[in-house]
């Protein structure tokens, strides 16, 4: 089974070179689509030379940020692999937990998987505003929507291509996250989750969610279970 990996990237160019190494040296991997969205801190000449370098790999560039939601969505119409993953630029996640997550939808088990930070019991994952954030979005896509998630906001969100090409999405920042969330689950979808490993990022070192953004995720879960 194949694997399309989503990365969408701003303003990255500490990591972006590594984290596409690490997900290009998984077998599995048989597309990879990064967009650009509007960086200006020379990660889009670091991309130029990287989207040339294997075939496998798909540059796209937005000329203004429009967000991570909006990048993702650019991606997933180009996506020609059976299953897609969405992978961050900055080092967080570990591309090697790839075939451990689509696992149940390669083997027909489920059409959606999340890998959980909080189930991988060697995670350093401190009860910090981004954790607290974190459990509250999550309890609040388990209220609303019987997800039964322990990590809702987790990056590792991995579909069946045909099940998110299908989903109307409109989310344009990280808000696609919960966005999401809330779609497959209407479908009436079961979100199984599965370990995987995360090195937490500060923002001092470029983290970029911030806790609006973790009340705009309450707000799309609410919205759109009334819609």
């Amino acid at each position: 089974m194949t694997l399309s990996v989503l990365i969408p990237v701003f303003n990255e160019r500490a990591t972006i070179a590594t984290a596409l190494e690490r997900v290009l040296r998984e077998d599995i991997v048989s597309q990879v689509i990064v967009v650009d969205d509007g960086s200006s801190d020379g990660t889009r000449e670091i991309l130029c030379d990287l989207g040339s370098a294997d075939p496998r790999v798909e540059v796209i560039f937005h000329n203004i940020n429009r967000g991570k939601g909006a990048a993702l969505r650019t991606a997933i119409s180009r996506v020609t692999a059976p299953i897609v993953i969405i992978q961050d630029a900055d080092l967080e996640y570990d591309p090697a937990d790839f075939k451990a997550v689509i696992e149940p939808i390669a083997k027909g088990e489920s059409n959606v998987v999340y890998g959980s930070r909080v189930l991988h019991p060697d995670n350093t994952y401190p009860l910090d505003s981004f954790r607290i954030g974190s459990f509250v979005v999550t309890q609040a896509a388990n209220l609303l929507y019987r997800a039964g998630l322990t990590d809702e906001p987790t990056c590792y969100k991995a579909f069946k291509t045909t099940l998110l090409q299908s989903l109307p999405l409109e989310a344009d920042g990280f808000e696609f996250c919960p966005e999401v969330t809330a779609w497959v689950r209407k479908r009436g979808e079961v979100i199984v989750e599965v370990p995987i490993r995360y090195a937490k990022r500060s923002v001092a070192e470029g983290k970029k969610i911030r806790w609006q953004d973790g009340v705009t995720a309450l707000w799309t879960l609410l919205a759109l279970r009334f819609r």
